[in-house]
C-alpha cells in the first residue's frame, strides 16, 4: 500500500489558540499564551497537554488549562536538569574505575587491542567513534600529547576524558567476559550483564535530556535488567521497570558509590513539593516509594 504525503498547512499561534479553546481549554491569559507558544512549540507542547485531553478524545477535561500544561513542561525541564547533573558524577565515576581497571589488567591502550574484545568488527567502530571525538576535541592536555608523541589514542584515561557516554558505554559491553569487566562492575555491586544493561539505559536517558524531549510520564523503549541481588541497597522492583521511577532509583543506585551524600531524592522531593499537580504515578512510582530506603 502506497502512503499519503502529508501536505497540511502550518497555522499560525494565534489559530493555535483558537484551536486549543475550541477543544476546551481554558487560555486565561491569551498574551502569555502567544509568548509561550511563540518560544515553545505547540508541537513540544502536546505532549503535556495530552494528560489535560479526555480519554480517545481531541476535547479537554472540565477545567483542564493552559497553566497546567505549562507547569508540566516547566517540572519535566527542572527534571531532567537535576538528572543530568547527577549522571555527570556517574559518567565521570565509570571512565575513572573502566581506565584504572582496564590499565591494571590489560595495559594503558587496552581499548586498542583487540584482543580484549567480543567483536573484531564492534571494535574497530568503536576505535573510529574514539578518534572522531579525539580529533574533535580541543581538550590542551589532548593537543600538547599530539604535539609530543606519535601515538593515535593517548593512554585510556586521556582518550575517555573526551569520550562520549555512549562510546564508554559501548567499549564496555563489547568487552569480552572476564575478570577485568567483572571487576568494573563489582565496583557498583553489580554483576556484569546488570552493569551493561544499567550502562545503556542511563545513556539512553541522557541523550533524552540531552535534547530536551519529555521525560516525566514517558514508557522508556530501553528496559534496564532486573538484577538478582546488589552490592548497595535498591528498590523493591516496581510492576513496570519501563517507567521513570525504575531508571531514577538506578540513578540513585549508582549515586551510592559516586557520591554518598548526594541530594538526588531530596531535591525530586523539592521539585514534587514545587509542582503539586504532577501525578507521580503516571512516572511508575508506587505508593510506598518513599518508604525505600534508598529514597529516604
Amino acid at each position: 500500500m502506497t502512503l499519503p504525503e502529508y501536505n497540511e498547512p502550518q497555522i499560525s499561534v494565534a489559530e493555535q489558540i483558537q484551536c486549543l479553546e475550541s477543544d476546551g481549554l481554558c487560555i486565561p491569559d491569551e498574551n502569555r499564551a502567544q509568548h509561550l507558544l511563540e518560544n515553545i512549540s505547540l508541537f513540544r507542547l502536546k505532549s503535556y497537554l495530552l494528560p489535560l485531553r479526555l480519554p480517545g478524545s481531541q476535547k479537554f477535561k472540565p477545567g483542564a488549562c493552559f497553566d497546567d500544561a505549562y507547569a508540566l513542561y516547566k517540572f519535566d525541564s527542572e527534571l531532567r536538569k537535576i538528572i543530568c547533573s547527577e549522571l555527570e558524577k556517574i559518567e565521570i565515576s565509570i571512565r575513572t574505575q573502566l581506565s584504572l581497571i582496564m590499565g591494571d589488567e590489560a595495559g594503558i591502550y587496552w581499548f586498542q587491542n583487540v584482543d580484549n574484545f567480543r567483536d573484531t568488527a564492534r571494535h574497530g567502530t568503536l576505535l573510529t567513534n574514539l578518534l572522531s571525538e579525539l580529533n574533535r576535541s580541543d581538550d590542551e592536555a589532548i593537543l600538547q600529547f599530539k604535539a609530543h608523541y606519535s601515538n593515535t589514542f593517548p593512554p585510556s584515561w586521556m582518550t575517555f576524558e573526551v569520550s562520549s557516554f555512549g562510546t564508554l558505554s559501548m567499549m564496555y559491553r563489547w568487552l569480552r567476559a572476564g575478570r577485568a569487566r567483572r571487576r568494573v562492575a563489582r565496583f557498583y555491586g553489580l554483576s556484569d550483564t546488570v552493569m551493561e544493561s544499567w550502562l545503556h539505559a542511563i545513556v539512553y536517558v541522557r541523550n533524552i535530556c540531552a535534547h530536551h524531549s519529555r521525560l516525566w510520564n514517558r514508557r522508556l523503549s530501553i528496559n534496564a535488567l532486573i538484577p538478582r541481588g546488589t552490592g548497595l541497597p535498591f528498590i523493591s522492583i516496581p510492576g513496570d521497570t519501563k517507567r521513570v521511577y525504575y531508571i531514577l532509583s538506578i540513578i540513585l543506585y549508582f549515586l551510592q558509590s559516586v557520591n554518598p551524600q548526594n541530594t538526588f531524592a531530596m531535591r525530586f522531593k523539592a521539585l514534587l513539593a514545587e509542582y503539586s499537580n504532577v501525578d507521580v504515578t503516571a512516572m511508575g512510582f508506587p505508593l510506598n516509594w518513599e518508604q525505600e530506603s534508598l529514597w529516604q
